[in-house]
């Protein structure tokens, strides 16, 4: 896959209203998770916690595909 197809296909990904429902819908379900836990469930905690986390980095992974694509572009542009 091309750096540019890349960049598409993660545009789509956070466009695409389904995706962005289940991850909103997912963090939801995790963060209700980790509050309902008693203060003893100190594991349950931990393991929402770092499933909020890996949620967040997807996303951030996925924005960062879209960016460094459009900086390449820029900086193309610029040097043409």
């Amino acid at each position: 896959m091309t750096e540019k197809q890349r960049e598409e296909q993660a545009k789509r990904l956070l466009n695409d209203p389904m995706f962005n429902e289940a991850f909103e819908q997912l963090a939801e379900h995790i963060h209700t998770t980790w509050i309902q836990t008693s203060v003893k469930d100190v594991e349950t905690r931990e393991q929402s916690w770092l499933s909020l986390r890996l949620l967040e980095r997807i996303r951030l992974h996925l924005t960062s595909i879209v960016e460094s694509g459009e900086l390449a572009r820029k900086i193309k542009d610029i040097h043409i």
